[in-house]
């Protein structure tokens, strides 16, 4: 008989994927899903790639295959507060958010925002100090730059 929790709050779901990182070689979100499922904590896909990617975690590749690992970060800080810093603001209008950069950051903030793999965002475009951000197929813009705001952990953007 599977265990099924009340709903679960965003620490508690997100502590529960530290452990289990810690504790086995975990290597598709599908198999992360199981198991915190199993502990009775359901996350759909796009919660768990949101987790992931605010944890801080990598997938690594080796030589028994890519598996998630914790990545070794101030506990106190967002992983991306120092890129975060150098974002100087963030437009849209119907079909396109804008990130302004300081000169030369624009690639290190769209790489962050890719490999976060959000599911509202279709993809990035940087120059030097500019990103296009373009949401996907019926996501509205200003849920795109909501997403943004919480990779980075800047409301203020």
């Amino acid at each position: 008989m599977r265990l099924v929790r009340e709903k679960v709050g965003k620490g508690e779901r997100q502590e529960e994927i530290r452990r289990l990182l810690r504790s086995r070689r975990i290597s598709t979100q599908q198999e992360l899903s199981e198991l915190l499922a199993a502990q009775g904590i359901e996350a759909t896909q796009a919660t768990l790639s949101r987790d992931l990617a605010e944890l801080g975690v990598l997938r690594v590749s080796g030589p028994e295959g890519a598996v998630y690992e914790l990545e070794a970060v101030n506990a106190k800080a967002n992983p991306l507060t120092e890129l975060a810093d150098t974002v100087l603001s963030l437009r849209e209008n119907e079909s396109l958010v804008v990130l302004r950069t300081r000169p030369g950051m624009a690639s290190a903030v769209a790489l962050a925002i890719d490999n976060a793999r959000m599911p509202e965002c279709l993809g990035t475009l940087a120059g030097d100090d500019t990103i296009f951000a373009t949401p996907a197929r019926g996501v509205a813009t200003r849920r795109l730059v909501q997403q943004i705001r919480n990779l980075f952990g800047r409301e203020n953007l």
